[in-house]
């Protein structure tokens, strides 16, 4: 369950701003907030199904975008690399061996 938070979360800051403002709402509230179902539903005066079915539609749409886009996916790349790049540099890493590793973060965009 918290790695699913955690990717939601992450998914919501790449690309919230192409929700709509209810959706931004229900996601920020229930995963940032830590809001229930019922006290969402209670805050915007429908059903805690209502609630229910926009956050799971909005998380289908967040995987989408994630599938056509990557740019989560990409981050995490672009984070390894960045780390395998600081080791790299701590144990004197040859030119060759450095030069490979950003040759393979600037082929990720």
């Amino acid at each position: 369950m918290l790695d699913k938070t955690f990717r939601m979360n992450y998914l919501f800051d790449f690309y919230q701003s192409l929700l709509t403002q209810k959706q931004r709402k229900y996601m920020s509230l229930y995963y940032l907030d830590d809001f229930s179902l019922g006290e969402i539903a209670e805050e915007f005066e429908v059903s805690r199904q209502a609630v229910y079915d926009n956050i799971k539609r909005t998380e289908a749409m967040l995987e989408d975008y994630e599938k056509k886009l990557m740019l989560l996916s990409k981050f995490e790349k672009r984070t390894e690399l960045l780390t395998q790049m600081k080791s790299a540099v701590e144990e004197n890493a040859t030119p060759e061996e450095i030069m490979s590793l950003l040759d393979s973060l600037e082929k990720l965009d």
